[in-house]
């Protein structure tokens, strides 16, 4: 990884590839992250708290589950979702959700002390499901990680699960606004984190007793694997400039210090600042000034897409689009960048790659919502 140098002019716009799009489900309420299954079922889960289904069968509908803990506030709730890598043979799912303890604050393994959950017992929660064979019911299972921490308001909760080929989980959090957090190596806020699925912390992590892979960062909300190269990419939300791609590399800081002012979180300091963090590692990609909010991405893969295979394809909910972004061979810069889905949709969330090569995309406007498939016209 290179230190942060001066940004690179943008990338040259070129024309992207003609798209068709299908509903998938609709009817939805800020539907955060779909995942489709090995049968071909499609889920998705509603921020407030509720989890549907398009079964293979072409049936649709929610599926039940226990999620009376959940807490629901501003940007946090029910949000990421990722499918273990033997879902075929054990039916389990993880989640990244929002928790709120009825009997106050309850024991966390995220820091090494208490102070992640709050008085009324708030944290972001890293949770393990398994669903029925006719996808009508998931059944909650151990907590994998708890103490991402969360405030009142929920802005800046994440939090985005990631289930590795290896089998091991990474997980893109939220700094929950607090000055400290992405420079505090004790804190899981901030962070991208790399855990086994049982919660401990992965192989290759800078600390082997911490879940901690990478530190200095915002609001990590996508995470996409680069096909044949197995580099990790992260896709953060900026400030009032620059939402990040960034190549993640254990130990790696990205440069963000909200801290300049003691106890203010201080949203206009440099989303990567190599002046007051020495090393900060530079973004393969910025959006530049005005954002555009980023919350997720994932790699364009299979013949389908021909010469646009092995693009980046990153979410704007502020811009309503789809943004492809063409990396250089060695992975650190843009070569290119095109659009798709420009203010047909309204505010685009999540991208997740299907089985076929198509991306299932679903979208943020608070009512209304559904689960796009997007697929190319040629």
């Amino acid at each position: 990884m290179v230190a942060c140098a001066p940004p690179a002019p943008p990338a040259p716009l070129v024309a992207g590839p003609e798209v068709s799009v299908t509903t998938v489900l609709d009817g939805l309420a800020k539907p955060w992250d779909v995942v489709e299954a090995p049968d071909g079922a499609i889920l998705t889960g509603e921020r407030s708290g509720r989890f549907v289904v398009l079964r293979p069968d072409g049936s649709s509908g929610e599926v039940a589950a226990d999620l009376a803990d959940l807490f629901a506030a501003g940007e946090t709730g029910l949000m990421g979702i990722a499918l273990s890598r033997d879902f075929a043979s054990n039916r389990t799912l993880f989640t990244c959700q929002g928790h709120q303890d009825p009997g106050g604050a309850g024991s966390v393994t995220g820091r090494l002390d208490t102070s992640s959950v709050d008085g009324a017992g708030r944290d972001v929660r890293v949770v393990s499901w398994t669903v029925d064979e006719g996808w009508t019911q998931l059944t909650r299972g151990a907590d994998v990680l708890t103490g991402l921490p969360v405030t009142s308001t929920g802005r800046h909760g994440g939090c985005r699960v990631f289930a590795h080929p290896d089998g091991t989980l990474y997980i893109g959090t939220g700094d929950s606004t607090s000055p400290t957090a992405p420079q505090d190596p004790a804190s899981l806020g901030g962070k991208v984190l790399h855990v086994n699925v049982d919660g401990t912390p992965a192989a290759g992590n800078p600390d082997p007793a911490r879940p901690v892979f990478t530190l200095g960062h915002r609001n990590v909300q996508g995470l996409a694997l680069q096909p044949g190269t197995g580099r990790l990419y992260g896709i953060e939300q900026g400030t009032r400039a620059d939402d990040e791609v960034n190549l993640l590399s254990a130990g790696s800081n990205y440069g963000y210090r909200p801290d300049r002012r003691p106890a203010v979180y201080d949203e206009s300091v440099p989303m990567t600042d190599p002046d007051r963090v020495p090393g900060a590692v530079a973004a393969v990609w910025s959006s530049g000034a005005p954002t555009i909010a980023t919350p997720g991405g994932t790699f364009l893969d299979g013949a389908i897409w021909g010469p646009w295979a092995g693009t980046l394809v990153v979410t704007s909910q502020q811009e309503r689009k789809l943004v492809l972004l063409r990396l250089a061979d060695d992975g650190l810069s843009v070569t290119e960048q095109a659009v798709a889905l420009e203010g047909q949709f309204g505010r685009l969330r999540s991208v997740t790659l299907a089985s076929d090569g198509a991306l299932l995309v679903t979208t943020d406007n608070g009512a209304a919502d559904k689960v796009l498939r997007v697929t190319p016209t040629s």
